[in-house]
């Protein structure tokens, strides 16, 4: 089964990621409203089920918890898929009323985290509207990926925020599908840091 389970604990939080790429329910408590559905929508897009924990120790803000949840997620996927074949590629463009998202994701081994959405308002349900880039760069880095997501148009703030965890759920369920290899022209991706 291709599954990980991830402890990452902090003096800032304890996170604790649990996943498994077959489809299923998601329960996220993070202490963000609004980034707990967006979890939960990231997760089942993916076609994923799984537990994500998340404990602010200091209470700043909501800036360690959304860092840290995606970095112990990347390891997570990371780990999930080692020793397996995947598609590698995934991309998927999402509307969501007015709103248009495009992501795509090469698990490559190359972290790369590259963003382009224009929200009009700071903060949602707790969630800084920042931490939305955040996350994605954050992910990319932790799961050694490059991820691209672009705001193909704009409009209400929940529904771009929410397209585009949409958008990077479907792309990932695409790269991270099994295959018999994994396309390459260099024979390999190796996703470890070495």
């Amino acid at each position: 089964m291709r599954s990980s389970r991830i402890v990452r604990e902090t003096r800032e939080t304890r996170i604790v990621v649990d996943i498994v790429l077959e489809p299923g329910e998601a329960r996220v408590s993070t202490g963000i409203g609004f980034f707990d559905h967006l979890l939960e929508t990231l997760i089942r897009y993916m076609g994923a089920r799984g537990v994500v924990e998340a404990v602010d120790k200091r209470g700043f803000d909501d800036h360690h918890v959304v860092e840290d949840v995606a970095l112990a997620l990347g390891e997570a996927l990371r780990r999930a898929i080692e020793g397996t074949g995947i598609r590698r590629f995934g991309y998927a463009i999402v509307p969501m009323d007015e709103v248009l998202v495009l992501a795509a994701v090469d698990v490559s081994g190359r972290p790369g985290g590259y963003v382009d959405l224009r929200f009009t308002r700071e903060e949602i349900g707790g969630l800084a509207l920042e931490n939305v880039e955040h996350f994605i760069v954050s992910l990319a880095s932790s799961m050694r990926a490059t991820i691209h997501v672009r705001m193909l148009s704009g409009g209400n703030n929940h529904h771009l925020a929410e397209a585009c965890f949409k958008a990077l759920g479907l792309a990932l369920r695409d790269a991270l599908s099994p295959s018999n290899e994994t396309i390459s022209t260099k024979g390999e991706v190796r996703l470890d840091a070495g």
